[in-house]
């Protein structure tokens, strides 16, 4: 007999926005870098700017996972490019765990 997992009841354990931080701050050493940097990742920045401050995004509030979420794609391709694997596994695992 097979048990079926409930997704929602497995997130419990799992720390979601610590990785999400955490994979933010692994991001930041290429986005910070002049030579890595684009107007996209120009632009990320100042979204990570207003994390917890919805007076500045018109009272929404987002987090990293959030981004993460919303820009899975980027955040791959980036990690992909400069071959950084420890923030490859570590995103795959977010979208396994927590997208």
């Amino acid at each position: 007999m097979t048990t079926k997992t409930d997704r929602y009841v497995t997130y419990r354990n799992i720390d979601c926005e610590g990785n999400s931080k955490k994979l933010m701050t692994m991001l930041r050493k290429h986005i910070d870098d002049p030579e890595k940097t684009n107007p996209f990742w120009e632009k990320f920045k100042g979204m990570l700017a207003k994390i917890g401050k919805p007076a500045e995004t018109s009272g929404r509030e987002f987090d990293e996972l959030f981004l993460i979420h919303t820009y899975i794609n980027n955040l791959y391709e980036i990690f992909e490019e400069y071959e950084d694997e420890a923030a490859l596994t570590l995103l795959a695992q977010i979208e396994r765990e927590c997208c």
